[in-house]
């Protein structure tokens, strides 16, 4: 995964401790399966940063499944030195804060310091999983395939600003990107999250992306997670082009 700048080093070391850590734990890693934009640029299917850990709970979904996860995380978040700052209390979701400072002097601290973590269920049936070797932490991971997670990424955007009111300028960078090397993605799946004809659903984004999103959101989203000279090239495009990717990609349905 690549590193945009020096100050995240810190942030990427402590997303690795705690996916190896996961890995290890024969109960997480049984029913936890690994998806995301971590996942996807670990895997070299996306070249920006990203900040958080993201999985899909296929375990029991009964209070005894979810507090057992619980629990298993939590004693897994201890063991590493991790502080749960906050967390969901009906679902499987940690802030967690690890250290910021390194060194006596204030200039070495760093902007992050937080690692969010979240476990999503119930998840679709039509999500496909399959193992994946990731280099950096030298572990093997099960994970949502490229055609499920391209699927869910081109439903990311919409249904985050249904639920939030927000819109991230990644989701709209992790579409392009997708598109722009080829990706397949499963129909079907889209299909059930947005609950209309896949046409109809990359037509309705390409709208809503015309719309809604602003030079200031893909700034703001943005500027962190890719490289300085890639970020001033796709800054000003970046809008234009997944709007034209969707509507040709909706043509050709």
């Amino acid at each position: 995964m690549i590193l945009p700048d020096k100050k995240d080093a810190l942030h990427k070391v402590w997303l690795y401790r705690i996916l190896g850590a996961i890995a290890d734990d024969k109960n997480a890693s049984a029913d936890l399966r690994f998806k995301g934009g971590t996942c996807a640029a670990m895997l070299g299917w996306l070249d920006r940063f990203s900040v958080d850990l993201d999985f899909d709970y296929t375990g029991k979904t009964d209070n005894l499944g979810i507090e057992a996860m619980r629990s298993t995380l939590e004693n897994i978040f201890k063991n590493i030195g991790l502080i749960i700052k906050d967390q969901s209390k009906n679902g499987i979701q940690y802030f967690l804060k690890y250290e910021e400072r390194e060194g006596e002097n204030e200039d070495t601290r760093f902007g992050r310091n937080t690692v969010k973590v979240e476990a999503s269920f119930p998840v679709s049936p039509l999500n496909v999983y399959e193992p994946q070797r990731f280099v950096e932490i030298d572990r093997i991971l099960t994970c949502q395939n490229k055609e499920t997670m391209f699927a869910h990424k081109l439903s990311a955007l919409t249904d985050r600003f249904k639920k939030t009111r927000k819109i991230a300028g990644r989701d709209i960078y992790d579409i392009h990107h997708f598109f722009m090397n080829g990706f397949e993605y499963d129909k079907a799946i889209v299909e059930e999250r947005a609950g209309v004809p896949v046409k109809q659903y990359l037509f309705d984004t390409a709208d809503f992306i015309e719309k809604n999103v602003t030079e200031k959101i893909i700034d703001e989203d943005l500027n962190a997670l890719l490289s300085p000279d890639k970020f001033q090239r796709l800054r000003k495009v970046l809008k234009r082009e997944t709007v034209t990717l969707l509507k040709d990609e909706a043509a050709r349905k």
